[in-house]
């Protein structure tokens, strides 16, 4: 028997929402080996959705996600 693991966030950034999204979903095209299956949209706010079979996967893609959030951001408020 096999659990599944799943978080959803929302993250709104005013007028850089799809800036950081534009970055994100950047990074998630090119990491072919990710263990967790995760899904990005992005209209007022960025919706990201992440499942994995385990949860220390759904953990570290957690963390891994919202560092590239505060990342983006921070790259986008330095250059102000």
């Amino acid at each position: 028997m096999t659990s599944r693991y799943s978080a959803r966030i929302e993250i709104s950034a005013g007028k850089k929402t799809k800036a950081i999204f534009q970055s994100l979903e950047t990074d998630n095209k090119f990491y072919d080996e990710n263990p967790t299956k995760t899904e990005m949209s992005c209209g007022r706010e960025i919706a990201i959705s992440i499942e994995a079979q385990e949860l220390s996967h759904l953990r570290a893609n957690l963390n891994s996600t919202l560092r590239l959030v505060q990342a983006s951001n921070d790259a986008i408020e330095s250059v102000k």
